[in-house]
């Protein structure tokens, strides 16, 4: 089998994941999760990104929100609120129950990364999936008003504010966790999920280590573009890019990413982009990446794989 590293944030690096198991039934992938969105709750420690990866691809998943668990119920919740807890964060019951575990094993010493093997193991997940570091990282959203942590921002004031920049708190002093940065050096094919680029991809690649060993590849990186026809399909991907200076494109992603990806996969209606991406010295790949169902997420999936030069059998 031929490894496979896929740098993943939230629902659309899961519902990629979704294609590419779809598309190697047989595989040896390992998933680099983001941790900047990971926050405390009530003393919980919760980690979205990781949490909605891991629940999207043990079919727990919430497929109408994107996140959460399946047929999850919220009296936990209702529960706090009506005793004046101010419960702005959504959990589910079952949730609760997931983050009561990571959090009594983060307590007693377990780094993130072992904690998070344990829940995929018991949930069965077949594949590795590792958060970044172990060490803490927090996404920290800069606003004319001041600093927001990143669930602030996106949750509770519903991403309305205007960024003026992003700092990953602690990813300076941050190790990558263990088998990350061998991962990638054995990679035979990489790939960055359609995932936020700043946001989701950002804190992963400022852990130090991480962008020296894409860099150090001796095989294929390919991204795909979260951003289609000057929009982000989920997020607020295009409007932090604007509010930052940035085009929302496919260059735009492709030149967050200098130095790091071979090739991009684009949707087609940006076709008439695609020169401005190669100017950059990034091969195109141009196909329809809108990840309605389970064919289409399959089919962009084996897309991605095939630029990146991953046989796929018939």
């Amino acid at each position: 089998m031929q490894p496979i590293v896929v740098l993943a944030g939230g629902v659309g690096a899961a519902r990629f994941l979704q294609g590419v198991v779809a598309a190697l039934p047989v595989r040896d992938l390992t998933i680099i999760g983001n941790v900047g969105d990971d926050t405390e709750i009530a003393g919980l420690h919760v980690s979205p990104d990781l949490d909605t990866v891991l629940y999207t691809l043990t079919g727990e998943s919430d497929e109408e929100q994107g996140w959460g668990v399946r047929g999850d119920s919220s009296r936990a919740l209702q529960r706090a609120r009506s005793l004046g807890y101010d419960a702005w964060f959504w959990l589910g019951d079952l949730d609760i129950g997931l983050h009561l575990t990571r959090t009594e094993a983060l307590n007693a010493g377990l780094p993130l990364s072992a904690v998070t093997t344990q829940l995929a193991g018991a949930l069965g997940l077949e594949d590795r999936l590792v958060p970044v570091t172990d060490d803490r990282l927090r996404t920290i959203i800069e606003t004319p008003d001041g600093d927001l942590d990143f669930q602030t921002y996106y949750v509770r004031r519903g991403h309305r504010d205007e960024v003026v920049g992003i700092r990953f708190d602690g990813a300076a002093a941050a190790a990558p966790a263990p088998g990350v940065v061998g991962a990638i050096s054995r990679a035979a094919a990489i790939i960055v999920a359609p995932s936020n680029p700043l946001i989701s991809i950002g804190p992963i690649l400022a852990v130090p280590g991480i962008s020296d060993a894409l860099r150090a590849r001796s095989v294929p990186c390919v991204a795909v573009s979260p951003i289609v026809g000057g929009q982000a399909l989920r997020g607020p991907a295009a409007e932090m890019m604007r509010s930052l200076g940035l085009e929302p494109s496919p260059a735009g992603v492709a030149g967050l990413y200098d130095g790091l990806i071979d090739a991009i996969v684009i949707d087609d209606v940006d076709h008439a982009r695609a020169a401005e991406v190669e100017q950059r010295g990034v091969a195109v790949r141009i196909t329809d990446t809108i990840m309605r169902d389970a064919a289409a997420r399959r089919h962009l999936a084996t897309v991605a794989l095939e630029v990146a030069g991953i046989r796929l059998s018939a």
